[in-house]
C-alpha cells in the first residue's frame, strides 16, 4: 500500500470517536459482511447515491481499501446512481491528495478513472453509472444508500439481497466556495473512518 495512503489511514479518527448513533447505523452492514464471510461467500457491496458522482464513489473506494487493510477476503465494491452523470473531478483530486494514485483512462463526458492503492493492486474503476449498469452485480449484493434522496427515490433495488441506508452529507454544498477543499477532504475522511470501523469489526 502506498506510504501516503497508509499515513492517511493511521491518522483517521479512532473507532471510539465514532458516535454511538452512527455505530447503530453501520451495524447492518457489519452483519451483512459477517454473514457472507461466515458462509464463505463473496461480499458484493453496491454504494448508491443519486448522481453517482461524489459520496457513492468515496464509499466504494474506501470500502474496498478497508477490506484490503483489514485482510477481509472476497470483497467487491461497486457504486451507482439513480441516474448517470460523471465522477466529480474534486473527488479524484481529494483521493489523490489522501494517497491514492489516480489515472484518467477515458476523457469522455463521463470519464473513467483507475484508482490504485498499491503498485501491484488491481485498480478500482471509477465512473458514473446507474445502479443497475452491467458493470455492477445483478444479484446477491447489499445496496448501501449513501444519500437520503436515493434512499427515498429508490424504494426497490432489483437484485439487492439487503438494502442498508448509510447516508452522508453531500460535500457539494461547498462547491464554488473557499471551503471546498477542506469540506471534500473532511467528508472523505469521515467515510473512510466509518468504513474502516465496519471492516475492523469483521471476524475472519
Amino acid at each position: 500500500m502506498y506510504k501516503n495512503l497508509m499515513e492517511t489511514i493511521e491518522r483517521l479518527p479512532d473507532h471510539q470517536q465514532i458516535r454511538d448513533e452512527r455505530k447503530i447505523v453501520l451495524q447492518p452492514l457489519i452483519d451483512f459482511i459477517q454473514g457472507k464471510i461466515n458462509s464463505h461467500l463473496a461480499v458484493n457491496l453496491n454504494f448508491i447515491c443519486t448522481h453517482n458522482s461524489r459520496r457513492s464513489h468515496l464509499s466504494q473506494v474506501w470500502a474496498q481499501l478497508a477490506a484490503v487493510y483489514y485482510g477481509i477476503p472476497d470483497v467487491y465494491c461497486y457504486s451507482g446512481g439513480t441516474e448517470e452523470t460523471a465522477l466529480f473531478p474534486k473527488i479524484a483530486e481529494t483521493l489523490s491528495d489522501q494517497g491514492f494514485q489516480i489515472f484518467k483512462i477515458s476523457t469522455t463526458v463521463n470519464p473513467i478513472y483507475a484508482i490504485k492503492y498499491a503498485d501491484n493492486s488491481l485498480p478500482i474503476i471509477g465512473f458514473s453509472k446507474k445502479y443497475d449498469h452491467p458493470f455492477n452485480p445483478i444479484a446477491d449484493f447489499a445496496a448501501i444508500m449513501t444519500c437520503s434522496q436515493a434512499d427515498s427515490g429508490c424504494p426497490f433495488i432489483a437484485g439487492a439481497e439487503k438494502r442498508i441506508p448509510i447516508t452522508f452529507e453531500d460535500p457539494k454544498i461547498s462547491d464554488n466556495t473557499a471551503d471546498q477543499t477542506r469540506v471534500y477532504a473532511a467528508r472523505s475522511l469521515e467515510i473512510a473512518a466509518e468504513l474502516c470501523y465496519v471492516f475492523s469489526m469483521i471476524k475472519k
